[in-house]
């Protein structure tokens, strides 16, 4: 006999689970104590949005579902922006609620909320625990569902008297992962449509990716001649210094990328949705008939047709499809080897920064030198902002499990990201991005690093405004600054006082010492850098905005 606690931790190291992220609450005592006796390592986060974003960058880097524990009520809508990154961006978590007794329900308890209803429409599945028999099964089932078709978040809500209750429940087993692969037909369909395209282009996004298959497309890419593009926010599924590598799909394309897809006659999409950001508001595939041929490669046949008619739909996942169409060859020399050698080029050219800009600081020279210092391996986590286009446009990402970001948009994630990544990784070398605004959303858990001695480093680019928001609002209602101005504290000093090392960077040229002392430190650390708030893309400033100039 056990409760329904144990049985909880109990079926989270069948299925290899071996970190959770939380922030404790009354409601799930049981489960904190059974983990007390677990080899699961238990964080312990400072707000449950940051937590919730932790499992998410867990997730997102290892394609397992990261764990988040948060309590009732407040502590389960605090939540609730991690569980709609997840959604919107495909990545496997679960989240564990702790409920109140089942013995009060329908009376508006202390903190009561029907989960169900509460996250039904941003989860792939909410669900509550009622029978502590039942836990094993509920849990195999939350494990398949969130990695499987389209991976996504799972939300299970644990009454407290469900937890502390004795059952005798089935030894829980590891869930059987889910693979959809394509078959012959379409693998041949696939080659018969490249043999008559004249101006190809593979687009990559989305989850359930690997390194083996991120190297699998390299060799798929060079045999193929294939210029390769990549989603907003996905760019770590293609080395950027790849002669095939094309650019990012996303916010700001590169113009000439934008119109050799407009201009394509097949479009292979692999792995995503290709929704409003990477397709550019609908513009660069037509919807529901694209211009193009298309060939759509999911995992989960839902999405096939939804959005975008195909010519050709392959449900698959990506590291399968790739897997099966690695050993196709083409039947002679691409007619288009030489586009890809010129969408390269103009890669190259867009991808380097201005060297000057207004103010003292200038983001072009240090997106440079951590291009230089920064190891291959290197995380890089942020949030949104437009300081987050330096990163995007101008870092050169190389390997696969370098990136984590919100393609939802949402600000708040690089500092609680980078603590995850730093956990999961420890030897590798993690830099987070946050604005001003971004980071003192969840700025909070640069504590949780130091209470772990995670030595990320945060770089946080001070403008004192909601940056994006202003960039819009002169853009629409010039001169008429409303609701985006900001006071900030010292960051350096508040990053000391959480126990960190902190650097303020006011020159260009101090950015470099500033980053190796930090780096040397051996704690975590946080750069504030001053930024001119003129300096609001990298080619217009605020003024020029204002101006329509």
């Amino acid at each position: 006999m056990k409760t329904g606690g144990q049985l909880i931790v109990d079926a989270l190291e069948a299925n290899g689970v071996e970190r959770v992220f939380c922030v404790p609450g009354e409601s799930y005592l049981a489960v904190l104590d059974a983990l007390h006796d677990s080899k699961i390592e238990t964080v312990v986060c400072r707000q449950e949005g940051g937590a919730a974003m932790m499992a998410d960058c867990h997730g997102r880097l290892t394609g397992r579902p990261g764990i988040c524990f948060v309590t009732r009520g407040p502590g389960a809508t605090n939540a609730s922006p991690g569980i709609h990154i997840a959604r919107q961006d495909s990545i496997p978590m679960i989240l564990f609620i702790g409920q109140i007794a089942q013995k009060a329900r329908e009376r508006e308890a202390f903190q009561e909320i029907d989960y169900r209803a509460f996250y039904g429409p941003i989860a792939k599945w909410a669900t509550e625990i009622d029978d502590a028999a039942r836990i094993p099964e509920i849990l195999t089932r939350a494990f398949s569902v969130a990695t499987s078709g389209r991976p996504g978040p799972v939300v299970i809500a644990l009454p407290e008297d469900m937890l502390t209750s004795l059952t005798d429940a089935p030894e829980a087993l590891p869930y059987t992962p889910v693979e959809t692969r394509p078959g012959n037909a379409e693998l041949d369909r696939l080659e018969a449509l490249l043999a008559k395209a004249k101006r190809p282009i593979a687009i990559l996004g989305g989850t359930r990716w690997g390194e083996q298959a991120t190297a699998r497309m390299k060799t798929i890419a060079h045999r193929w001649s294939l210029p390769v593009g990549v989603e907003f926010r996905r760019q770590m599924l293609f080395d950027h210094l790849d002669p095939n590598y094309a650019g990012d799909v996303g916010i700001g394309i590169n113009p000439k990328l934008a119109d050799y897809i407009k201009g394509s006659d097949l479009v292979l999409l692999i792995g995503d949705r290709f929704g409003e950001m990477p397709s550019s508001d609908y513009t660069l595939l037509k919807s529901p008939y694209p211009d193009q041929q298309l060939v759509h490669v999911h995992p989960d046949a839902g999405e096939l047709g939804r959005v975008y008619r195909p010519t050709l739909a392959v449900n698959a996942s990506p590291a399968a499809f790739i897997e099966a169409f690695a050993d196709r060859q083409p039947k002679g020399a691409p007619a288009w080897a030489e586009d890809t050698k010129q969408l390269h080029a103009s890669y190259l050219k867009w991808s380097t920064p201005p060297e000057t800009g207004p103010g003292q600081v200038w983001m072009g020279p240090i997106i440079n030198y951590l291009n230089k210092v920064l190891p291959d391996d290197a995380i890089l986590t942020n949030g949104a902002g437009n300081y987050a286009t330096w990163v995007h446009r101008f870092y050169k990402f190389r390997h696969y499990a370098t990136q984590a970001a919100p393609a939802s948009g949402s600000m708040g994630y690089g500092t609680p990201a980078a603590v995850a990544a730093k956990a999961l990784y420890p030897e590798r070398t993690v830099v987070a991005f946050a604005g001003d605004g971004c980071f003192m959303m969840n700025g909070q858990e640069f504590a949780t690093a130091v209470q772990y001695n995670l030595p990320i480093i945060v770089i946080v680019v001070n403008n004192s405004i909601f940056g994006t928001i202003r960039m819009h609002q002169e853009r629409e209602y010039p001169g008429r600054v409303s609701g985006t101005g900001l006071v900030n504290p010292d960051f350096a000093a508040l990053a000391r006082a959480y126990g960190g090392h902190g650097e303020t960077v006011e020159k260009t040229a101090d950015f470099a010492p500033a980053f190796e002392r930090a780096r040397a430190s051996g704690r975590p650390a946080l750069i504030e850098i001053k930024l001119d708030p003129e300096a609001i893309t990298p080619s217009r400033t605020l003024s020029d905005i204002r101006d329509k100039r």
